[in-house]
């Protein structure tokens, strides 16, 4: 064995020394060439072998497939080699739904149903860094009207399915998984405890801590050691692709099998809309039999957000799956569409854009990863000193994406789509203020500014589609981002859960000025006849039957300007570029079970 191990193997268990000599048979023996004799660094030698040990189980197959995975993955990268050789492109099939009218209504009302048989998975491994926020991104706020941040949306969300989907049936707590990883996961659990759970029972919840990988150091991918300790394997983040082996060697979706649940979906961490698309989703899923079902949005043509393309292989093999829309021009030019991706007579590419929001049917899926351990194809992305490929920069590593999973699913699996509005389903919140006003005018700036504007948008053109005057946004300027500002309506999920039973809560003639702010907290809160020129802020327990009406003027909550740079004002403020000065509101809490009326 390599120098100066010799002596040192007796520090060794018999299941380390297996785990060297697979390393020095597949070309790792730098990892050992400097080490003293026993007696000296033994303490760092056994956390070397501790991290060596973390990184073998963490990995499917283990550390001998990573090697054998990055030399191949290496040599197609340094060879340039296509991966979509060989392929060609063509429309897959899914359902376009238009928000609102009966295809639509229908699809929700059967994915209402349908979630008392769905598990969700929240993919939340990220910090704010990249947005200007220290916290963790699942902890910032969506809008601040109500400071409801997105972990807490999310699971009242959930929550107003699982309700809902009961059917005045006992209810059946609906599981939530939540991927995390060293950088979010004890913030993530303090943030849960220290808000209790937001109404979830504990046990609803599981935390699955993604591990990450090792470093490749040239093209022989050899593991990169740490520069200032030769006793530490340098490592990165895997890629949210580890979410299927988590819950494949959890156990987790067994349990799931086993108490009768059909559908897993997966969701990413800052999208405030996100919930306003998923019942229908669900719908379409289990109407179609989908097995898997993307969550997608018009996309224009070379837009830069991927697009969802069926693959067909010359040896007859076939998959669909996300095409990124830099490689997407190309494959459809080399494929006989000398155009490539244009737009087609609806005004947008045929291939829809992908959200990364999956829903799977579990069978399927449990079948799946019993094959591939929950491995997902991966991708190498070295940034090479110069045109040789022969060094790199700076070390590399294997990467994996979770909406990859479809890549090894066989012919007959049914891979599907479904299409909603923009407005209703898509702002993520991950660019900082900076980059955003950098984005050229007319495309999306997906920042904190224009995600909390999206969601009084799509609020808004919810209730004026049932029957609501709502009066057309202004344009104005946050943090050298123009953006259209609605009035601040919000409302909790368990009030709007879907299009109909918004429908069966708005009557008679109601009117919402642009200045407006309307806060719905509760579930029974019904309005009619209401003129709102000014903030009201409702704020009912469930058994409180509220219904408003009349006319209510006051001064209401005024938006004021905040500069990004401006470090008095807290950060969450900052990344928006706003904030509201409450002037004056009518504000009204009913704590009592009963029925009530609020007559302005």
């Amino acid at each position: 064995m390599a120098t100066s191990l010799g002596e040192n193997l007796k520090l060794l268990s018999d299941q380390q020394q297996a785990l060297v000599k697979m390393l020095l048979e597949n070309g790792q023996d730098h990892l050992f060439r400097d080490w003293p004799a026993p007696g000296v660094d033994d303490d760092s030698k056994k956390a070397f072998f501790d991290q060596l040990t973390l990184l073998d189980s963490s990995y499917p197959g283990g550390l001998q497939s990573y090697i054998k995975n990055a030399k191949r993955l290496l040599a197609d990268s340094k060879a340039s080699k296509n991966p979509y050789d060989g392929f060609t492109p063509s429309v897959p099939t899914g359902e376009t739904l238009t928000f609102g009218d009966e295809n639509f209504i229908n699809f929700e009302e059967t994915g209402v149903r349908e979630a008392r048989k769905a598990a969700f998975v929240l993919v939340a491994g990220g910090l704010g860094e990249r947005l200007g926020y220290s916290g963790i991104k699942v902890a910032l706020p969506a809008e601040t009207t109500t400071g409801t941040c997105f972990i807490q949306h999310y699971i009242e969300s959930i929550l107003a399915l699982q309700e809902a989907s009961s059917q005045g049936e006992s209810q059946t707590p609906i599981p939530l998984v939540i991927m995390t990883s060293d950088d979010t996961h004890g913030r993530t659990l303090e943030l849960l405890q220290s808000n209790s759970y937001f109404g979830m029972q504990p046990t609803q919840v599981t935390l699955l801590k993604q591990e990450k990988v090792a470093c490749l150091e040239d093209n022989d991918a050899r593991l990169a050691l740490e520069p200032q300790n030769k006793y530490k394997i340098q490592t990165k983040p895997h890629g949210h692709g580890d979410v299927h082996s988590l819950l494949y060697s959890s156990g987790i979706l067994k349990v799931w099998h086993d108490a009768g649940l059909k559908w897993v979906l997966f969701f990413q961490d800052t999208n405030g809309l996100l919930f306003k698309a998923i019942p229908a989703a669900l719908g379409v899923s289990a109407s179609k039999q989908y097995h898997v079902n993307s969550l997608a949005v018009p996309r224009k043509a070379k837009e830069a957000i991927g697009g969802i393309t069926r693959l067909t292989h010359s040896d007859g093999r076939s998959m669909v799956i996300n095409v990124e829309y830099n490689q997407l021009d190309p494959l459809l030019r080399a494929s006989g569409y000398p155009e490539g991706d244009v737009n087609c007579e609806t005004g947008f590419s045929p291939f829809p854009g992908n959200i990364n929001q999956l829903i799977l049917e579990l069978g399927p899926y449990i079948e799946e990863l019993s094959k591939t351990g929950g491995a997902i194809q991966e991708f190498v992305n070295p940034k090479y000193k110069d045109a040789s490929k022969t060094s790199f920069k700076s070390s590399t590593r294997l990467e994996c994406m979770m909406q990859d999973y479809p890549k090894t699913l066989p012919p007959s699996a049914r891979v599907g789509f479904t299409v909603m509005e923009t407005w209703l389903a898509y702002a993520p919140v991950k660019n900082n203020a900076e980059d955003a006003a950098k984005i050229p005018k007319g495309n999306p700036y997906h920042s904190a500014t224009s995600g909390e504007m999206a969601i009084y948008r799509a609020n808004s053109i919810i209730l004026k589609k049932a029957g609501v005057q709502v009066a057309e946004p202004v344009l104005q300027v946050f943090n050298g981002q123009e953006v259209e500002v609605w009035p601040r309506i919000t409302w909790k999920p368990k009030w709007g859960l879907t299009f109909s039973r918004i429908k069966s809560k708005v009557s008679g003639n109601n009117s919402i000025s642009q200045r407006s702010t309307l806060a719905i907290k509760g579930k029974n809160i019904f309005i009619q006849n209401l003129s709102l020129d000014g903030a009201l802020i409702i704020d009912a327990v469930d058994d409180a039957e509220v219904n408003v009406n009349g006319s209510v003027q006051n001064k209401g909550w005024i938006l004021e300007t905040v500069d990004y740079k401006d470090t008095k004002e807290p950060e969450v403020l900052r990344i928006r570029g706003f904030k509201f000065n409450k002037t004056e509101q009518l504000e009204k809490k009913y704590s009592e079970p009963g029925k009530f009326d609020l007559k302005a």
